[in-house]
């Protein structure tokens, strides 16, 4: 046996080599600076260690900041991603398992007889055999097949808490959206409500004059026209605000008919936005994290398929008992073992072994252009998102200069009506311009603030890369069952 071991020491010492090219991130040129960069404040790369808040808090909502403490727990998409994140941890302690030897016991007694004829009588004979042994099988990773496998499968994990993080944001985002929009018709509903008042108050006003021989009965008319009208964009509010509530509802994990978020103001100022730098958007965006993660992955299953190129070496081990009399099962006679090494190359497989490298490389370059596309289109969507800021803000400023150009003149046109110098309809057609720019305004005030929302989203939410590096870092799957899922 000493000499078998002394053999088999350089073998086991060829295990620190591993076939296949190491993995190097793959390049981007993401620019130096964002085009919409001039005039934004930049992250302070100072504080990206300090403890980061939940960034819907910035939005100073208390109903908000509820509603996304309830989704971050009940969230059906979120918990989806994080079922798959825990499966992808089992798959790794499972990668890390033909690391060391498996070793099975087996213990048997039987009891067999046999018939026979001896001088014309029938006679029987009868034996029993008691056998206990325990086999170890350990197949030397020479070549690295198991420790590349491992790669791939820790970054594949790490790629899949990435992915339960992209859920999470993409859960806030959509729920930060669907919140504002009820905010935004509950604006514009006030305002509605307030004009059908006044409206009633016109029409009544008119139908006096009309009364009295002042006006005509077409001024009633219109503005009776005027009033059903205006409620009816009123009614209409009632079923867009639903939608966006149930959508609410829906991502909280709740039925609609459970669910409803009271009426209040709000007011719709978005915050500022710090920006930082593109190549930080690298750190700082989970589905950019995740597809870096499944390139590595892919890389490592080229060394896992080179590594079929070489033979297996297995060392075996069996020891155990063996007796026919159950009182001598474990005396030294009884004993038996078998130890030594099985060394096993597959010669010819038709080509399947570089069809299976040439595979593993392909889908290696398949997911360095989905990452390389990830990043594109990461810095799409924050270069966007600060475009619409920027011009969201300015069409705010004119807008309400309109506003207010607007009930200058509506203002103008009631006091002429009521010298009777002017018709009702003309006052009308300016309450119409003056009602229509308002809502356009509150509608510019709501794309404003769901562009911040969108610009947030687009620069990971205060995601951070670190979040996977202390994943990485927090211990062995094969000594810690489980690793906590990073959260935002």
């Amino acid at each position: 046996m000493l000499r078998v071991g002394v053999t088999l020491l350089p073998l086991i010492g060829l295990t620190a080599c591993m076939v296949g090219p190491d993995y190097v991130r793959p390049t981007i040129d993401v620019g130096v600076q964002f085009k919409e960069s001039p005039g934004w404040k930049l992250a302070q790369p100072a504080l990206a260690n300090a403890p980061r808040e939940p960034w819907w808090l910035m939005y100073r909502d208390s109903t908000l900041t509820q509603l996304m403490q309830e989704l971050n727990v009940s969230n059906q998409n979120i918990a989806l991603a994080e079922a798959r994140f825990r499966q992808a941890v089992a798959v790794t302690q499972g990668a890390r398992a033909p690391l060391l030897p498996s070793v099975t016991a087996t213990g048997s007694a039987t009891r067999a007889g046999a018939a026979g004829s001896t001088s014309g009588l029938s006679a029987s004979a009868t034996n029993n055999s008691y056998g206990l042994s325990a086999q170890a099988t350990w197949q030397i990773d020479i070549w690295g097949s198991v420790r590349r496998n491992i790669e791939a499968t820790d970054a594949t994990e790490l790629a899949l808490a990435a992915d339960v993080s992209g859920a999470r944001l993409t859960a806030q985002t959509a729920l930060a959206l669907a919140y504002l929009q009820v905010r935004v018709l509950d604006e514009q509903r006030r305002l509605l409500t307030a004009t059908v008042d006044a409206y009633q108050r016109a029409l009544k006003l008119t139908q006096n004059r009309y009364n009295a021989g002042i006006s005509g009965q077409g001024d009633v008319s219109v503005a009776r026209t005027q009033l059903e009208s205006t409620r009816a964009q009123l009614i209409d509010l009632e079923q867009q605000r639903a939608i966006f509530e149930n959508a609410v509802a829906v991502l909280l994990g709740r039925a609609p008919s459970t669910f409803a978020i009271k009426a209040e103001k709000v007011p719709l100022v978005p915050p500022m936005v710090p920006v930082g730098l593109p190549s930080e958007l690298l750190e700082r965006r989970p589905d950019v994290a995740a597809a870096e993660r499944r390139t590595a992955a892919a890389n490592a299953q080229i060394g896992v398929a080179t590594a079929a190129w070489f033979p297996n070496l297995t060392l075996n081990a069996n020891a155990g008992y063996r007796s026919n009399d159950f009182t001598q099962w474990f005396t030294a006679p009884a004993q038996f073992w078998a130890l030594g090494p099985q060394l096993a190359a597959l010669i010819f497989d038709g080509g399947a072994r570089q069809a299976q490298i040439n595979q593993t490389r392909a889908q290696f370059d398949a997911q360095v252009a989905i990452y390389r596309q990830t990043v594109l289109t990461a810095l799409q969507e924050v270069e966007n998102a600060m475009v619409q800021m920027r011009v969201f803000e300015q069409e705010e400023a004119v807008q309400r200069l309109a506003v207010q150009s607007a009930q200058q003149s509506l203002r103008l046109a009631r006091n002429q009506y009521d010298q009777g110098l002017i018709d009702y309809l003309s006052v009308a057609v300016l309450e119409t311009t003056a009602l229509n720019n308002e809502r356009t305004y509150i509608t510019l005030v709501g794309n404003r603030f769901a562009a911040s929302v969108r610009l947030v989203a687009s620069l990971g939410g205060g995601w951070s890369a670190e979040d996977l590096k202390r994943l990485d870092d927090s211990g062995n799957p094969t000594t810690q069952p489980s690793k906590a899922v990073p959260t935002n």
